[in-house]
């Protein structure tokens, strides 16, 4: 079962695909956490990524794909894999899809969480943050016990810059005009799927498994 989840920043799709992945027995696979253990593991591909990063760089599409592709190829993807992150463009869909092939391989499910944006801009503009310890809240989905005040260390919780809503609307535009158009490209495959984001997480994830099969 080979799935990549789509969805903009905020919709939750990290949170289900971690979901899926504990299921199915399946591994979830970021390009983050991908980057992270080849530099670690100072492989080839990894010092590549690696002089990107320390520019502040993006890492090049065909590298990231290469990447991408030699992680699916260990032995506990064996069975499948959730992506999550990647593609974020066309021409990463388009390299993925022609290394699958290669492979003799293809993606069976492009899940899309839904949510429209100023449900997005509410939902991350509620999340606080505790610098200390670094638990994290939301004022109303998760709310610490004593308002504005972490309940792990005690300190204050802040409004991360990261969730503000100029800063969230900014982000949501980047994914519309970069990674929306792959909804498009994986609705002509054959193996979009589109599940409401806005619902409750053991709904949306109820609705993912319908969708793959109990």
């Amino acid at each position: 079962m080979k799935i990549i989840m789509l969805g903009a920043p905020g919709a939750g799709k990290g949170t289900q695909a971690k979901k899926i992945a504990a299921k199915y027995g399946i591994p979830h696979i970021s390009t983050g956490d991908i980057f992270r253990a080849n530099i670690k593991n100072g492989t080839e591909l990894g010092k590549k990524a690696k002089t990107y990063m320390d520019q502040g760089l993006l890492v090049p599409d065909e590298l990231t794909c290469d990447l991408v592709v030699d992680r699916i190829q260990q032995p506990d993807a064996v069975n499948g894999y959730v992506l999550d992150g990647f593609p974020r463009t066309i021409p990463q869909a388009e390299c993925l899809t022609d290394a699958l092939e290669k492979l003799g391989s293809k993606i069976d499910y492009a899940i899309d969480v839904n949510v429209p944006d100023e449900n997005i801009v509410t939902r991350m503009g509620g999340r606080r943050a505790c610098l200390k310890c670094g638990a994290t809240y939301h004022i109303v989905y998760a709310a610490p016990a004593k308002e504005g005040i972490c309940d792990t260390c005690g300190e204050k919780l802040v409004l991360r810059d990261d969730d503000k809503p100029e800063t969230v609307q900014k982000r949501l535009n980047v994914y519309h005009e970069q990674t929306q158009p792959l909804i498009d490209y994986y609705s002509g495959k054959g193996v979009l799927r589109t599940v409401d984001g806005t619902r409750d997480l053991d709904e949306v994830f109820s609705q993912i498994t319908e969708i793959l099969g109990e």
